[in-house]
């Protein structure tokens, strides 16, 4: 795949890019290398300085990047506006909390034979992010805003459909006055992903992709003996229990998994109802994905834009095909929209079997599964029957329920009556093939620093 901006909404090719040349790669690490040197030496103050004037600078460009990122990936424009605004309250946060987060900590000194202990967090160095074409201001800002605060630089590769999203993140920080280099974007093919691992200049890496992109990308970094965090798939569950608000439920369900065109890691996408609920929940369920705006994503009156490309949408086709030849039924959707476009129907399917592909694959679209249970036990059975481990929801009122699911539901996260999502104050992450390690909060700031233990005599 080239490096371009092709517009989902019209399959027109809005503007092409060359990839870098080896000795160009070679010249931004030496560019984040040598930043590096200059942001460790600065004090937190100064880095929350140019934090906040970047935050400030996004906040005024917000409708122009709001617009690149739906003509790049097609995402709703109210959406891509929303994305940019959470940026910059990350942007925000890191400026408020790193130093403290980072600040040295006591330790016990007891029977160490030392008079004092402490732990100190200090940065490492360049870190390379390969991030994906989903939120492709947020993926990044998530990494970017922490590893600048601790004083690392970063060097972005990133999706190779969202190029001009990807310079404007290296410009941004550029005018807020951080060193030159602190920052650089690598317009390059997952070809060249190697070549920047390697290098002795960069210490460890970050990836938010696929399943494979992350294994790719693990192996490189364990063979050159360098950390890793990675944050992949998901199938999210959003088990619904008869206690629960069921009308409350149906209609956050919509909105869980249609969110970004229905392309979102931990948006939900198995959704499991006790039977004694199924029916009402199905119903309210199907007439809210039904009554959705799909269209043109510049339109504020637009709910669903297009699937960001033309192999994204075949790749959900035929996972609702293959579901229906195997005895599925589709309550709503499943076939796509006449004309120019890569858009998808929201759909949902029903009678969903373990011999589908539906119920392993993460399906990254707007398509829910369906699902009807006799109990919670089931119901926790049904959650954990995947090899991801991303998000959940539950949706009950029982406190004991509530502990139930909170205890047992195998995930990085568990969302009670609401909605999953990625918040600055809170750990975010997977586990199994979801990945590991996190991101936001004071765990993704520590990641990619060195924790260094201060022994005195």
């Amino acid at each position: 795949m080239g490096i371009a901006t092709i517009n989902p909404a019209t399959e027109e090719t809005v503007k092409t890019f060359t990839s870098l040349t080896g000795a160009e790669v070679d010249a931004g690490i030496g560019r984040a290398f040598e930043a590096f040197g200059s942001l460790r030496a600065t004090t937190f103050a100064q880095r929350a300085e140019w934090m906040r004037r970047a935050a400030d600078l996004l906040d005024a460009d917000r409708g122009e990047i709001a617009l690149t990122m739906t003509t790049e990936m097609g995402k709703t424009i109210t959406a891509a506006e929303a994305e940019a605004a959470k940026c910059v309250t990350a942007m925000r946060f890191y400026a408020d909390h790193a130093e403290r987060y980072l600040a040295p900590e006591k330790a016990d000194a007891t029977g160490v034979g030392a008079s004092k202990a402490e732990v100190w967090y200090q940065p490492i160095g360049p870190v390379l992010a390969v991030m994906p074409w989903n939120f492709p201001l947020w993926q990044a800002m998530r990494f970017a805003a922490p590893a600048l605060m601790a004083g690392n630089t970063g060097l972005l590769k990133h999706a190779s459909n969202v190029p001009q999203t990807a310079l404007y993140l290296e410009d941004l920080f550029a005018r807020a006055g951080f060193p030159d280099g602190s920052f650089v974007t690598l317009l390059i093919g997952s070809n060249m992903v190697e070549q920047v691992i390697v290098d002795p200049r960069v210490r460890a890496a970050t990836l938010t992709g696929s399943e494979g992109a992350g294994r790719a990308v693990a192996a490189i970094a364990g063979r050159e003996l360098k950390k890793t965090v990675l944050e992949l798939g998901g199938s999210d569950p959003f088990v619904v229990m008869p206690s629960a608000d069921v009308a409350q439920a149906a209609k956050v369900a919509t909105t869980a998994r249609v969110q970004n065109n229905g392309q979102s890691c931990i948006a939900a996408k198995r959704f499991i109802v006790h039977a004694d609920v199924y029916d009402t929940f199905a119903e309210a369920f199907v007439d809210a994905m039904s009554a959705l705006v799909v269209g043109d994503p510049t339109d504020r009156a637009t709910n669903v834009g297009p699937l960001a490309t033309e192999q994204g949408r075949a790749d959900v086709e035929e996972l609702v095909a293959d579901a229906m030849a195997n005895g599925a039924k589709v309550l709503c959707g499943g076939n796509r929209l006449d004309g120019k476009g890569w858009y998808y129907p929201p759909t949902v399917v029903t009678d969903i079997g373990r011999d589908m592909r539906m119920f392993d694959e993460e399906v990254f679209g707007p398509v829910a599964g369906l699902f009807k249970v006799a109990d919670r036990e089931q119901a926790l059975e049904l959650a954990n029957a995947t090899t991801f481990g991303l998000g959940s929801n539950v949706w009950s009122n029982d406190a004991h329920e509530q502990a139930y699911f909170s205890e047992g539901l195998e995930a990085g996260a568990v969302f009670v009556n609401g909605m999953v999502t990625s918040y600055p104050a809170l750990p975010f992450g997977g586990i199994r093939n979801s990945g590991y390690g996190r991101e936001l909060s004071a765990h993704g700031i520590r990641e990619f620093c060195n924790i260094k233990t201060i022994w005195t005599a």
